[in-house]
């Protein structure tokens, strides 16, 4: 039988791997069309481009030859049932495939609906000038302060600190892990740090290495490195005694106050100057919360439901997501939003709409500050979670034009990058400078994008080469007919506590559902059927139901692929449940480059998982089956896995204890999944999981040849 590329261990992994470390750098530059919203766990467009070729091409094709040359797969229907921020539906658009995608949350399935969708520029220009001149003056206004000779300036950022009352003597300690609050990203080049004095609340310059200062207003001398808040506790200034935060805060029994202390202004002449906030800046702010008591304005109204990912904020004292914006920041967006809402044009609408939601995440009390040197404003994913921020930093609105995460700075950077690539499409090139890799970009290996995207579902049986259909709703039932799909490509959840609808309800609480044709009755976006669960079980037996759905739509010798990793056994196992009991077997596993080495979930990890598994899965064969012995399956898995290992070393990866158990793990899944029954496969794989945890500590990589496969064979 014909092979497809990607089945068999001559796929050149390690050569896309090389792209996607390069694109992972600066994905929203590369693949700026996935990045114009947030969601969570974006997947590299040039694996999935990868993917999708070595899933069509043979055996015997070039895929680093076929990866920069235009492709017409007019006839391959590609359904990805996980579709998120729309990675597999761009990446089959680009190469003439027909691409089918469907998401459980409306907030993943409308940004990619506008991403693809119709977008013009001239009208896109047009609104945000009209935009500028109205709504952008007033929000303009509420950020302008003054600079130290009594100029009027505009604030680039407020610096905020929560506080909470002292459990013995009540009065209020700010939550200061650290008296610096800025501080450049690259210290080492640039040691310079901004220190705001517990006394008097001076701002002045120090050297970050300084253990001990003096400040210039009060003189007196402190360690800026030690704030009051520790970890879990506090210790109070006036008592000198030590409290439980997370106990102060739950008998208050509401969200901490806050305290404005600094600004970093932009002077007339383009100078950045942080100071000390005035009096004036305080009445400008309560000018703030008095206007939006009198406005009428499209604010969230959403409650925070209990769960996984919310419950911390909610031990917190946040029970609205309203609670998330200080008073300022509310009347800003909501005088934007209503401003965004009366725009005539839907098409236009909807796309100013969905760069509006997408600057929520850097405008918000959960925000901080990475520094100068960098995009100053760390969004509030970036830990992944809901993490109550204790200095949390407040950015102009508007923006201007040094503005880090504000409206018309994304905008720019999102939207219209997004309409550069969508005009001129281009893949990563590789070019080898001093005996590295650098990024180049190489055009002409897809047509433009279409801005053609029908949410008619299901389709109709003639579909048009090159269309995109997309659908809102569980991929349990995907009312597509059988047989009718050449290929299923995704990225499943992960078996983790990490739920996509709990953080994505913070977008859904501003969404006006009604003008989406992605209906959504409920105000939440939480689907009792979403695929994603902290119980293995659970996760197992949805995931399952997924992937049965995907052997039904398939065409009999049609492949499901996706990319997957998890450090725990139990993550595997629930893997391996729902891809047999589902009708499929492992064909093979390729080890490919993952998400950014930076980021930050991974920088935090002793051994970080960099490596993402790309599992290749055919239906199961009823009346033949090869049926591997427990030790002959790992010795080869063992072997195909330290070959596989070098590959990638050859290119200059560094593999992790964790990357390598990913890779021992799926390649003994794919010697072994051919069984008839998730029990074998169950038992094969528990008897294994001790002999690859004592192989990665001990193994140091020698190479090794593969061995003949022993297979017996069963009738």
């Amino acid at each position: 039988m014909k092979r497809c590329l990607i089945e068999t261990d001559s796929f050149p992994f390690e050569f896309i791997s090389e792209i996607a470390e390069l694109e992972s750098w600066r994905k929203e530059v590369y693949r700026p069309i996935y990045h114009l919203h947030k969601w969570w766990a974006k997947r590299l467009g040039s694996v999935f481009r990868g993917i999708l070729l070595g899933s069509v091409l043979s055996d015997s094709e070039d895929l680093g030859k076929a990866f920069y040359q235009k492709q017409q797969f007019r006839r391959v229907k590609v359904f990805d049932p996980f579709m998120g921020s729309g990675t597999t539906i761009g990446e089959a658009h680009k190469l003439g495939m027909i691409a089918l995608g469907r998401d459980i949350n409306p907030i993943a399935c409308e940004s990619v609906r506008v991403s693809l969708g119709p977008l013009e520029r001239r009208k896109l220009k047009v609104a945000i000038e009209s935009l500028s001149s109205g709504v952008g003056e007033r929000i303009r206004d509420l950020y302008k302060t003054k600079d130290s000779a009594g100029n009027v300036c505009d604030t680039l950022y407020f610096f905020w600190v929560k506080h909470v009352p002292c459990a013995h003597c009540s009065k209020p300690v700010d939550l200061f892990p650290s008296y610096i609050f800025a501080k450049n990203a690259y210290p080492k080049k640039k040691p310079e740090v901004q220190v705001v004095c517990p006394g008097c609340g001076s701002i002045f310059e120090a050297n970050i290495n300084d253990q001990e200062v003096s400040c210039p207003g009060c003189k007196i001398g402190f360690n800026p490195h030690a704030g009051p808040a520790e970890r879990a506790s506090a210790n109070c200034r006036h008592c000198k005694k030590a409290f439980s935060i997370a106990e102060a805060v739950r008998s208050a029994g509401i969200p901490p106050a806050h305290r404005l202390y600094a600004k970093l202004i932009l002077t007339d002449s383009g100078e950045k100057v942080y100071l000390r906030t005035t009096t004036s800046d305080i009445a400008a702010y309560n000018n703030c919360t008095k206007e939006l008591s009198r406005q009428k304005l499209p604010l969230p109204t959403l409650k925070i439901k209990p769960g996984y990912n919310t419950d911390q904020v909610r031990n917190y004292g946040y029970s609205e997501w309203s609670e998330f914006f200080n008073d300022r920041q509310s009347l800003a967006l909501g005088l934007l939003h209503k401003a965004i809402l009366e725009i005539p044009d839907a098409i236009v609408r909807d796309a100013v709409l969905t760069v509006f939601s997408g600057a929520l995440e850097f405008n918000n009390m959960f925000a901080s500050y990475k520094g100068e040197g960098t995009g100053a404003i760390r969004h509030m994913f970036a830990h992944h979670i809901l993490k109550p921020e204790r200095m949390p930093i407040e950015g102009n609105v508007w923006g201007t034009n040094k503005s880090s995460g504000s409206f018309s700075t994304l905008f720019k950077l999102r939207l219209e990058r997004a309409l550069d690539y969508r005009d001129e499409p281009f893949e990563v090139g590789i070019d080898e400078v001093g005996g590295g890799t650098v990024a180049n970009k190489v055009f002409r290996a897809s047509d433009p994008f279409t801005g053609i995207v029908s949410t008619q579902w299901p389709p109709g049986s003639e579909m048009q080469p090159r269309s995109i259909h997309l659908s809102c709703g569980s991929s349990q039932r995907t009312e597509l007919d059988e047989g009718s799909i050449d290929l299923v490509v995704t990225d499943p959840p992960f078996f983790d506590n990490v739920h996509y609808s709990e953080l994505a309800d913070f977008f859904q609480a501003w969404r006006q559902p009604n003008l989406s044709p992605f209906k959504h009755k409920r105000g939440s976006t939480r689907n009792d059927d979403e695929v994603q669960d902290g119980d293995a079980q659970s996760f197992a037996e949805k995931l399952r139901d997924v992937f049965s759905e995907c052997n039904r739509i398939l065409k009999p010798d049609g492949l499901l692929v996706f990319t997957y990793h998890h450090s725990r056994t139990e993550g595997w196992t629930s893997l391996a449940e729902a891809v047999t009991k589902a009708g499929f077997s492992i064909v093979n596993a390729h080890p490919v480059k993952a998400e950014m080495s930076g980021a930050t979930p991974k920088a935090q990890a002793k051994e970080p998982i960099q490596i993402d598994m790309i599992i290749v899965c055919q239906r199961q064969v009823s009346d033949y089956r090869k049926r591997v012995e427990c030790d002959v399956a790992f010795s080869n898995a063992l072997n195909r896995s330290r070959l596989k290992e070098e590959r990638l070393i050859a290119k200059r990866f560094d593999l992790s204890k964790n990357d390598r158990r990913v890779i021992l793990i799926s390649q003994f899944l794919s010697e072994i999944s051919a069984k008839r029954s998730f029990e074998e496969v169950k038992i094969d794989l528990s008897k294994a999981m001790d002999n690859m945890n004592m192989e990665i500590e001990n193994d140091p990589l020698i190479p090794l040849q593969i061995p003949e496969t022993k297979i017996a064979v069963v009738v």
